[in-house]
């Protein structure tokens, strides 16, 4: 083994985490770029390819000859099914495709989300649901693993960001159900369990949902609470009216339909939202995964929101 990597999404939130943690450990990373999404200057820690997704030849230059593929590559946003199974979906089986089809086939690695789990609840998950279908239908001659993370936060997060900026004010922002359970985990600690994946995998075929080791998960009212100690003040809690939230997330969607933007507060992010249930399943799977998280909610919390005031 050369140590050597495929990735996607590396410019993203998990997956520049990510690229800075194989650099670190020794690993030459391949990394896929869109042209007119780089940024102004691309980290110099991997050999960068120019393409996409909808991009066999750039793919097949992505993959060949490499040790693992990693997929973060996804679609969190959007205005229709269409454009999460786009990427979500169909990108998985094109990437995996491309990777199945080298002389030496690479480990894959995908990474899905916990809202795979629940493919009924919105666009989103469902595409999730399909790009791990996708992989099984495709990846017949492919050692894969799939992960599925709960809410992932810490430094350059924007969507968690916002409320925790909130609670560190002194307020708590509620915009589900305060008595639904969910699991959260630390974008190093996902980085982590990544890297211990390339060193060692699992069984192929193995679905693992990885948290940051807090059983039965967090109600709003646990996070709260930390916050709250991290502050050294009370947190008021302050719940949105559902109809308000109802009528700004169907509004939204009108609007990112009509102007042609991808939004996130839309009714089908609210049905997730509200889901009673995100806690990750400690199952057998799981236990063969010798991984386990370092960093506490406390630690967390504290070291995204100092990360946004540095």
């Amino acid at each position: 083994m050369d140590r050597s990597v495929a990735l996607t999404g590396a410019t993203g939130f998990i997956g520049s985490t990510l690229l800075r943690r194989l650099h670190a450990d020794g690993w030459r990373v391949r990394a896929l770029v869109r042209a007119r999404r780089q940024p102004r200057s691309l980290p110099p820690a991997a050999q960068w390819i120019t393409g996409s997704l909808e991009d066999p030849a750039a793919l097949a230059r992505l993959v060949s000859g490499v040790d693992a593929v990693i997929h973060c590559a996804g679609a969190v946003r959007g205005a229709s099914s269409a454009q999460f199974e786009r990427v979500n979906a169909a990108g998985v089986a094109a990437l995996v495709r491309v990777a199945a089809a080298q002389e030496r086939v690479p480990r894959f690695l995908l990474l899905s989300s916990l809202a795979a789990r629940e493919p009924t609840l919105s666009p989103y998950a469902a595409s999730k649901r399909h790009g791990e279908q996708a992989l099984d239908r495709h990846g017949e001659t492919t050692h894969w693993t799939v992960l599925r993370p709960p809410a992932v936060y810490g430094p350059g997060d924007r969507e968690l960001l916002p409320l925790l900026r909130w609670m560190a004010r002194g307020w708590a922002v509620m915009v589900g159900d305060r008595s639904a359970r969910f699991s959260l985990l630390y974008v190093e600690d996902l980085a982590a369990a990544i890297v211990h994946w390339l060193e060692q995998p699992p069984p192929a075929g193995t679905v693992l949902e990885l948290d940051d080791g807090r059983a039965g998960g967090y109600c709003w009212a646990d996070v709260v609470a930390v916050a709250a100690r991290l502050r050294g003040r009370r947190v008021r809690q302050f719940t949105v009216p559902a109809a308000a939230l109802d009528l700004i997330a169907a509004a939204n969607l009108r609007a990112a339909r009509l102007l042609g933007y991808a939004p996130m507060l839309t009714p089908w992010k609210l049905g997730e939202l509200r889901h009673a249930d995100w806690v990750c399943k400690d199952d057998a799977a799981r236990r063969a995964f010798a991984w386990r998280p370092r960093v506490s909610l406390a630690d967390g919390i504290e070291l995204t929101l100092r990360s946004f005031r540095g």
